[in-house]
């Protein structure tokens, strides 16, 4: 072993080890925010971290302090997320420590990571993803070593579904990533005997295509030599490898959960510290023990004299609370062609595919990805017909039934410089996904302080149409917009949605599209004002302006009646105020975006007209639509002349599949204008 790679390695060991022992020293100090400590993972953490290059892309987890430090940080750096600061590089201050986020030139790029056990494996594998398209497309740079990502795991966590599904799309597509599995054989108070079928190198055996080796943690030597021969391989061959490393738990699970409590393994566990080992080694290499001292006290003293320091940093003020939910974008006004002179009224599914094809045609950057939406069917509304014949199957391809991995890749293809637009196939299958869209997705922008917004676009078919019965008709809203840190549409129409797609693009963070299906084809009857002239290519809807589909003027004399409302609600309400030929007495309000929500609009016209009724599809309690109608029954509550009213569907489990029960159970144009009389009669 190279003296100096020896050298470095024991400097960056015994810093961390002197971390780990000054935490404990100052526990009431330090204890204030929950951390936990790489003690006894040392080895295989520093042997990993002095063979990566900038150009690759790492996922480390919470235990991962000894890496960090083998990339090149400082204690301090660390320190200052310790102490939760507001120059903690990482995230100023609003996440755990060892809760890393880097975009630094010199070192491995980090995007941001979450405390959840195993929820990095899917971003980490949606960077090789990346990595990989942008070879097949010629958008790697070609003057530097191919990149790799890695992601760094517990093996308690590949117990977790979604490392499953990681697994399964790194096998499946032969993809350029290494997965360090630390092995310390416990969860937090449950061990290995109790949870785990098989280890992870044992596990591994089951994705073909996945090749895995096993090797002992605590010694950096062999944990070094072995990396190094997994990096080549998959640098040269581009496929993915698992490394399985055995190690001790040598600290507590976390500041807040103390190893004295549960464990019963210590002394066997202290027998295999990597310490001691990595110190016999530099004395078989020829280094003297004067200078192996020379090594500890160094690190030592840098660690006491980063911690006075680091203790008299600035805390965060309150002001910086509000800072980098999201990063600004271009599209803040509506520019462009909405109705060229001469084209025809197209259906809405059409707008959209038309909208991806022209983005795709103009952006190498921009793929399509999700169930069944490949060349064979084109999605299942075919609202990506022919894009995978025209594009090719690295830009438009199936995945396999994986909702976490759909949304959760979006991450890494985002961190690498790509624009995926990824598709879940029913509003109904969203929650598997709502793990990666709320962890990962939405919160990357504000936990790693600006520096890794997710620039995605979400495409969900949603609402009830043509008896689709349980699983295909939901609404789902509410729990989208309890979701902070992503921006959603809901567009009503055709043109709406073109010029919706495009701002989404060209935005850098994360958006979730809501179609009705039952406006795709406009079909449903009184739905034709679905059909849109398709706006030009440069045509672009900026989000969080509504539009007032139908305005009135203020009047006196008679009662009048703002509809707040989207999607298949815009064109109840309009119906049913034409069935009323009450058209200059309601005002009608498409939202177009339910996140940024126009509040100016909605103030301004109930202001005007003293009575609002807010439409959903979704069932009315608890729901996006009832707190909608809260706010405005707050900020307009001297104005309004009746209560701020809401009509959805019937508060019932799911929508049947008999269209009688269906037709019970969702609002129609009957049923909003029997309640708009209501209102108008209050």
């Amino acid at each position: 072993m190279n003296k100096d790679i020896l050298k470095k390695a024991y400097s960056k060991l015994c810093t961390a080890k002197a971390m780990t022992e000054l935490y404990e020293e100052n526990f009431k100090q330090v204890s204030k925010y929950v951390h936990a400590t790489s003690r006894g993972h040392e080895a295989i953490q520093i042997a990993l971290g002095l063979q990566l290059l900038p150009q690759d892309y790492t996922f480390p987890y919470y235990r991962d302090d000894a890496m960090l430090l083998s990339f090149g940080l400082e204690p301090f750096d660390l320190m200052l997320q310790l102490l939760a600061k507001k120059d903690d590089p990482f995230s100023g201050g609003r996440t755990y420590y060892s809760h890393p986020s880097l975009k630094d030139d010199d070192k491995p790029k980090i995007p941001h990571q979450s405390s959840a056990t195993g929820m990095q494996a899917i971003p980490a594998t949606g960077v090789a993803m990346g990595m990989q398209y942008k070879e097949l497309q010629g958008l790697n740079d070609s003057s530097v070593e191919n990149p790799i990502s890695v992601c760094s795991l517990g093996d308690a966590s590949v117990t977790e579904g979604e490392i499953a599904e990681a697994f399964q799309m790194a096998a499946l597509k032969q993809m350029p990533i290494l997965y360090l599995v630390q092995d310390n054989g416990w969860d937090i108070s449950a061990n290995e005997a109790e949870t785990r079928a098989q280890n992870a190198y044992e596990y591994a055996q089951g994705f073909h295509g996945l090749e895995a080796i096993s090797i002992d943690g605590a010694n950096f030597t062999e944990s070094y030599e072995a990396l190094e021969k997994v990096i080549k391989t998959i640098r040269e061959e581009r496929r993915p490898f698992l490394v399985h490393a055995k190690v001790p738990l040598l600290n507590h699970h976390t500041s807040g959960v103390r190893m004295e409590w549960y464990r019963d393994d210590l002394d066997e566990a202290r027998s295999r510290d990597p310490y001691p080992v990595l110190k016999q080694q530099l004395l078989d290499a020829g280094f003297s023990e004067k200078e192996i001292l020379e090594i500890e006290n160094s690190a030592k003293e840098k660690v006491q004299s980063d911690f006075e320091r680091a203790l008299k940093a600035e805390d965060p003020k309150p002001e910086d609370l509000f800072t980098n939910d999201f990063v600004p974008t271009t599209i803040t006004e509506e520019q462009g062609t909405r109705a060229p002179e001469g084209a025809e009224k197209v259906v809405m599914v059409d707008c959209a595919l038309f909208a991806v094809e022209e983005l795709m045609k103009k952006h190498k950057e921009c793929l399509l990805y999700g169930q069944d939406v490949g060349g064979r069917l084109g999605g299942v509304f075919r609202e990506a017909a022919t894009l995978a014949q025209k594009f090719g199957d690295d830009r438009v391809f199936n995945t396999p039934i994986q909702e976490a991995f759909i949304v959760g890749s979006t991450v890494g293809m985002s961190a690498v410089g790509l624009k995926p637009i990824v598709e879940v196939q029913f509003a109904d299958y969203i929650w598997p996904g709502l793990n990666q869209l709320f962890t990962e997705v939405s919160r990357s922008c504000y936990l790693s302080n600006g520096k890794w917004p997710v620039s995605m676009i979400l495409r969900v078919p949603i609402g009830a149409y043509g008896s689709g019965g349980p699983y295909h008709s939901s609404s789902v809203e509410s729990v989208v917009t309890n979701i902070r840190g992503v921006k959603i549409a809901y567009p009503s129409n055709g043109a709406d949605l073109k010029g919706l797609i495009k701002a989404a693009y060209y935005d850098p963070n994360p958006v979730v599209i809501l179609e009705h299906k039952g406006l795709y084809w406009s079909k449903v009857p009184g739905t034709k004002g679905a059909t849109s002239i398709e706006p030009a290519e440069d045509y672009v809807l900026p989000f969080g302006k509504a539009w007032v589909l139908q305005e009135i003027w203020k009047q006196e004399s008679v009662e009048t009646l703002t509809i707040v409302t989207y999607g298949m609600g815009v064109h109840w309400a309009y119906n049913a105020s034409g069935e009323l030929d009450m058209r200059d007495q309601i005002e009608i309000i498409d939202l177009r975006t339910l996140f940024p929500l126009d509040e100016d609009t909605i103030m301004k016209s109930v202001k005007k007209t003293g009575k609002c009724l807010v439409v959903t599809e979704e069932p009315s309690n608890n729901s996006f639509a009832r707190a909608l109608s809260g706010k405005i029954q707050e900020e307009c509550f001297k104005y309004l002349d009746a209560p701020v009213m809401t009509i959805g569907s019937e508060n019932m489990p799911a929508i049947p599949l008999n269209s009688t029960l269906e037709e019970t159970m969702i609002p129609s144009t009957e049923k909003v204008k029997t309640k708009a009389q209501e209102l108008l009669n209050y």
